[in-house]
């Protein structure tokens, strides 16, 4: 089908408007944080891999930390377990973790390496333990009861320190590296870390120009529902102190606002269930998530 002349006009303005955020970002590292529908959704899986591959060949560097959590369940599942949760963390046994490697290192990273690749990328899936470059030590988190006991959920991670090495070295070849967001320990030891968690450090740690966390809501929502957006790191802890944040958006905007106040120069909150949300939240003028700033 040819197109109208309005819909080329119209296509021709999108590219134009573009250009001063190709020519800003140009060279820049954008983490980005794939997960939700934007994972399971045929559509939306080809679209964000299309994203991630113009956004390489355009001279920005992206780099893709995925969840798997839905997966993960279908496994456990499977096996006749059922995921546990606490403060949004996963419970995570030894039987747990070696779903949660499976899911992770293997099924999932293959499929978001595959996708990229057949977009025209060029992209390298790694684990945080590929050259030791997560290293972890198990968390404990205060109890919600009692604030004096620490809770134990098992072979859950948190971040001890990132090695950027590994990453600029695939950037530097032109390569987009995908990570999962498994660490590793001093033992040798495997941990299953959030993936927002993983998200935000690695941006800090790179330096990186943006951190974009992909969710299944519009961003961050205030109390009668409306998407609030322009949020400084003083804002969004009031957002916490008051309950708005709550439930599974903590850790993912625990660790925006970590990236934030890290020195990350802005980290945006968008919906994965938009189809080209990438592109539409670094490449143009309107934005359609919440958009957080370091100051």
């Amino acid at each position: 089908m040819t197109a109208t002349p309005i819909d080329a006009a119209l296509k021709a303005t999108v590219l134009s408007e573009a250009l001063p955020y190709i020519r800003r970002f140009h060279g820049k590292t954008i983490v980005v944080k794939y997960g939700g529908n934007a994972m399971t959704d045929e559509g939306l899986k080809r679209s964000f891999a299309r994203d991630v591959v113009l956004l390489r060949l355009v001279g920005m560097h992206p780099v893709v930390v995925h969840g798997g959590g839905p997966q993960i369940e279908q496994l456990l599942g499977r096996l006749g377990k059922k995921g546990v949760f606490v403060q949004g963390m996963r419970v995570t046994d030894d039987e747990t973790m070696d779903v949660v490697e499976m899911v992770l290192g293997g099924q999932v990273n293959k499929d978001v390496v595959t996708l990229i690749n057949q977009a025209g990328g060029k992209a390298v899936g790694l684990t945080g333990q590929d050259g030791g470059f997560v290293r972890a030590r198990k968390m404990l988190l205060r109890s919600d009861d009692k604030s004096d006991e620490m809770v134990d959920i098992g072979q859950v991670g948190e971040i001890e320190s990132i090695d950027p090495s590994v990453i600029s070295t695939l950037e530097q070849g032109g390569f987009i590296p995908v990570v999962a967001p498994i660490g590793v320990g001093a033992d040798g030891a495997s941990f299953n870390i959030n993936a927002d968690l993983v998200a935000g450090k690695l941006a800090e740690v790179l330096r990186a120009e943006k951190l974009v966390v992909m969710t299944n809501t519009p961003g961050v929502l205030d109390k009668a529902g409306n998407l609030l957006t322009g949020l400084t790191p003083r804002q969004v802890d009031e957002l916490f102190a008051d309950g708005t944040i709550h439930g599974g958006m903590l850790p993912k905007i625990s660790a925006a606002l970590d990236a934030a106040k890290g020195g990350v120069k802005s980290v945006h909150i968008i919906d994965g269930r938009v189809e080209h949300a990438l592109l539409l939240e670094i490449l143009t003028d309107q934005g359609i998530g919440t958009l957080i700033r370091n100051h």
